[in-house]
Parts: structure tokens; sequence; C-alpha cells
């Protein structure tokens, strides 16, 4: 079943290598990393959310925002092969009813707090600049990239394919199941970052271990175009 359609645009991606201890007592149920090259790595995604219907009904004023998350990859193997997906740490939304319904359907860790994005294209001859703020506790956190030039699709098999081509989302609940969905969109144009960053109290954020992990430089970041997406409805398994 259909839960939500939406717009994903304007994809900042922040990547890190990190410790799998770190993340480990995080693996839903059934689930294992799902690595580049041997390497584990966590992604700082800010884009903008447009047109979101949940079950094809628009909400007034909940069709446009923008989504901050920190996430990691996993994969599971189900009845058609290994499925690669990603597993939410956390994720930021200005919205409280958004927050409210994905933490009880979906059980992932969303909160609520103020967010501002600039979104400036590239032209020729110019950057463009991608930008998300957010307000938490008395801090501001932005995530920032500047780029240039034509999206194209990311080379197969590259730290950028990797990042993008995951399509199963999991998380793990209180009683230690899990739950697993499916997000449908095509391939994604891409821009590499010529500059990007990550800024604010990462360690009061994100808690001591992840937050020293990006207050590091990030090891490659992008700008994805996005697409249209459908979001699947949650199933546990076992």
């Amino acid at each position: 079943m259909i839960f939500l359609t939406a717009q994903w645009r304007n994809l900042v991606m922040l990547n890190y290598e990190v410790d799998p201890p770190l993340l480990s007592g995080l693996l839903p149920v059934g689930t294992v990393f799902d690595r580049w090259r041997g390497m584990v790595l966590v992604t700082l995604v800010a884009f903008r959310f447009l047109n979101t219907r949940v079950l094809s009904i628009p909400f007034p004023f909940h069709g446009d925002f923008d989504e901050i998350n920190l996430r990691f990859y996993v994969r599971r193997r189900g009845p058609d092969g290994w499925r690669r997906g990603v597993v939410f740490i956390k994720e930021v939304v200005p919205r409280a009813l958004v927050a409210l319904v994905a933490r009880r359907l979906f059980q992932e860790n969303y909160v609520r707090h103020p967010t501002v994005s600039s979104i400036e294209l590239p032209k020729m001859g110019q950057t463009g600049i991608a930008e998300y703020r957010w307000l938490a506790d008395h801090s501001t956190y932005s995530v920032r990239a500047e780029f240039a030039g034509a999206p194209t699709l990311p080379e197969l098999g590259s730290e950028c394919d990797f990042v993008t081509e995951h399509y199963w989302g999991y998380s793990g609940t209180p009683r230690g199941r899990t739950i697993e969905y499916r997000v449908d969109h095509p391939r994604w144009r891409v821009w590499p970052a010529r500059v990007a960053s990550f800024d604010g109290d990462a360690e009061k954020f994100y808690g001591l271990a992840l937050g020293r992990t990006l207050l590091r430089s990030p090891r490659s970041a992008f700008v994805a175009e996005g697409s249209a997406v459908t979001v699947h409805a949650g199933q546990r398994i076992t």
C-alpha cells in the first residue's frame, strides 16, 4: 500500500566514515551493515519535502517543508535477495504533526525544530548554493554546499552511487522488532560539492560519539537533484 507521495528536492548529502561500534546498538534486528569498500558510512542529508500527500490526501500547511536527517546503511536478505536500505538516527522537521505520524507509524526518531532553507541553483558561470538551518535548544545548526555546472548521473559503483541507491527503510521497535518499508524513486542526478560543511554543536545535538564524527570534514559531499518519491506502508518483519 502506498503511504506517502512527495517530491524530494535539492538534497545536500555529507558523508563520513564512522567506527562500526558507534552504530551497532542502532542496527534493527535482521539487518547488517551495508559497507562501501569496507567502510561504514553515515550521511547527513538536508532537503526539501514538496507536494506531500499521505494516503493521497494533501494536508493544509504540511505539504512543503525541510527535513534534515542523519542516517547509515544496512542490508537485509529478503525473499527477492539482498535489500539495501537506510536506518535513520535522527530526523528534523518543522511540523509537529509530521514528527508525530512518523514516530507512531514508522518508529523513527523524528524531532520538531524550526527550519529555514535557501536554494540557488547554478547558472552559467555562477556557483549554486544550498543551505539548510535549524534551531534547537537555543543553538543554531546548518548544512551548506556550493556546487556548479550541470548535474549528472553518478558513476556506477562510486561512493555517490552507493549513497543514493538504497531503496528500503528500516527501524527498530521498543519490543525488538523491525519495521521495513520501500521507497521508490528514479536514479538521481548529482552535482559534486565544491565546498560543503556542517556547523553547530554536533556533540550536543547528536551525542558525544557521533558528534565527534561530524566535527570532521566530510570524506565526500554532493547535491542531488531529487525527484518524485513514493513511500510504501511499513511492515513488521521476522
